[in-house]
């Protein structure tokens, strides 16, 4: 198989070699970011003997699974056929033949950042940026200092100049990378940086790199959220949000990608009714049904987004379908809208479903502000992505709702969090129905 550097991507490399420092590569996904990164510091790697190189990522399990049994396999595979690299997974280290080591690791993980601390590097990469917290971004630069010569045809040549580099796709316009990067100011002082060449940036897009994606993956972008094209396809900055309650790169963050899950403690269904027409019609409101659990380790997982525009039939059983395959603990539904026509429509498709009904004293925005804070602790992690869903949470801030469409996704989140942390709620009793025993891994009848 080979393999060949499209015209955008060569433009890439070429930024990279410039005389800037800090370069930063950003833009829509799967634009070749990362692999044209790690690819450049494997380069630099074999042009100096003996050299280190670090690529971080903010969490380790992240690092892992995409960085060391993804990408640079693959990179090593197509880019560099005759050279053979021995990785250490348990360490997260690659040696090259000439004593060159690239070492992944995560910010998140503070045996390893102690270590690395310890050591000097001639390369550092800050793979997806925007989900690394400024602090440890300049923590970890003050280990950019390794001195390593090359070596040409045997001979001591020039010494490897020190880089830092960083990909993402783009952020809001609140963040540091594009403080530092594109406004050119020093994130802490709010003052210019020093010297604003060292400063370089370079966009590039899924669209460059057609020769290595599918056409589908493409259709896919195109149908997202307006929001979501902007960061995902067109690789722009999103317009800052004053107040916002929940941001993209903390969602980010903490996504949970490698399906990985804890044991649950608590599993349940939340139910947005919001009101639907007797049958199945593509005009009725959306009825918010999310599914949640809350695992051994403290931390709350979104499972399921399975909210439909549908008749009572149709969402009953979706309800109890989502409860059944979760293993849940109960259903939970709001009862504003309908009364006890929730709990008789979830209990119609499946007779004695353990249902807590709650009702709504406040408003959604009041609702979900208190776990807004649960969001940037990485107390609430996405298992995979929910686009829908994480349109309407963005669109919550502390001047109110301002997303496009009525978020009944994100209310039947918040009751489920509501019902997984229920401390974080002041608010009525509500009524429950009698839960049966416990059978097994399922429920007696």
């Amino acid at each position: 198989m080979t393999f060949e550097l499209t015209e955008r991507q060569n433009a890439a490399m070429s930024v990279l070699g410039s005389d800037a420092t800090h370069v930063m590569l950003f833009g829509g996904s799967r634009s070749g970011k990362t692999f044209l990164i790690v690819r450049a510091i494997v380069v630099r790697a074999l042009a100096a003997p003996n050299s280190r190189h670090a690529i971080f990522r903010f969490r380790l399990n992240a690092a892992r699974a995409s960085v060391l049994q993804d990408t640079l396999p693959k990179v090593m595979r197509l880019c560099f056929p005759g050279i053979v690299g021995t990785i250490n997974k348990t360490d997260g280290i690659m040696v090259l033949p000439n004593g060159s080591e690239v070492w992944i690791a995560g910010l998140d993980d503070k045996e390893r950042v102690e270590k690395i601390l310890g050591m000097e590097f001639a390369t550092l990469f800050f793979n997806e940026c925007s989900q690394i917290p400024k602090a440890s971004r300049d923590l970890a630069i003050t280990r950019l200092a390794q001195q390593v010569q090359t070596v040409v045809n045997g001979k001591p040549g020039a010494f490897l100049k020190p880089r830092a580099w960083y990909d993402c796709n783009p952020p809001s316009k609140a963040h540091w990378t594009y403080r530092l990067f594109v406004q050119k100011q020093d994130t802490d002082t709010k003052q210019p940086v020093a010297d604003a060449a060292d400063y370089a940036t370079f966009k590039i897009n899924p669209k460059d790199n057609r020769a290595n994606i599918a056409d589908s993956y493409l259709a896919t972008l195109e149908g997202m959220s307006a929001r979501l094209r902007k960061r995902f396809l067109d690789g722009e900055f999103g317009d800052a949000t004053p107040g916002a309650l929940f941001t993209d790169e903390t969602i980010e963050t903490w996504r949970v990608l490698d399906g990985r899950v804890p044991a649950f403690v608590r599993v349940v269904v939340a139910v947005d009714p919001s009101g639907s027409g007797d049958t199945d019609n593509a005009d009725n409101d959306a009825i918010g049904i999310v599914v949640a659990g809350l695992g051994t380790d403290g931390n709350a997982y979104v499972l399921e987004d399975n909210t439909v525009k549908a008749g009572p039939e149709t969402w009953g059983r979706i309800c109890t379908t989502s409860f059944d395959r979760h293993e849940a603990d109960c259903v939970v539904g709001e009862t504003n809208y309908g009364g006890d026509m929730v709990r008789m429509v979830v209990q119609t498709a499946r007779p004695r479903t353990p249902f807590k009904k709650v009702t709504a004293t406040r408003g959604k925005f009041v609702r979900a502000e208190p776990f807004s804070a649960l969001y940037e602790q990485g107390k609430v992690r996405h298992v995979g992505n929910f686009p829908e869903l994480e349109d309407e949470l963005v669109g919550f801030t502390t001047n109110g709702y301002i997303g496009e469409n009525s978020p009944n996704r994100a209310d039947a989140l918040v009751w489920a969090l509501a019902e997984l942390f229920p401390a974080l709620i002041a608010g009525p009793r509500v009524e429950r129905t009698p839960r049966p025993a416990r059978v097994g891994r399922g429920w007696a009848a």
